[in-house]
């Protein structure tokens, strides 16, 4: 893994962190009051608009949805920080109640001026889920 070089790359370690630790309040705390998350990019179940979760209750209700039930395990095998950026190429491993769900993405990740998240976009199929989880 490479120095962190930016406030985007701290903050995405730290949120992959607080995600597998299970840690709503700090992961909450890492994102300003309107930011957004697209996870995965695009319409899905978790999504059905596809603009995204807005806003600290939405990310909350999103936390509660799909981290809070669930085991994380990342493996971030390569962070590009720029400018007020991050995009981290990873792996994660979802235990769903005993199903392993195994997901590659790339997670980009935007600061706003006070150093808070303003946004991730997690790009990744959503089939990749649904197929293993028929399969398990």
């Amino acid at each position: 893994m490479s120095e962190i070089t930016n406030a985007a790359h701290q903050a995405s370690l730290l949120s992959a962190k607080y995600s597998a630790a299970n840690d709503k309040a700090a992961w909450l705390a890492l994102y300003a009051d309107d930011a957004v998350i697209c996870d995965p990019v695009g319409v899905s179940p978790l999504d059905q608009t596809g603009s995204g979760h807005r806003g600290k209750e939405a990310l909350s209700a999103f936390y509660d949805l799909t981290i809070a039930p669930n085991n994380l395990s990342w493996n971030i095998r390569e962070s590009y920080p720029a400018g007020d950026s991050c995009a981290n190429v990873a792996t994660l491993t979802i235990d769903m109640a005993g199903t392993k769900v195994v997901v590659d993405l790339v997670a980009v990740y935007k600061v706003n001026d006070d150093g808070k998240l303003a946004s991730m976009h997690a790009y990744w199929p959503w089939d990749t889920v649904v197929r293993q989880l028929s399969q398990g």
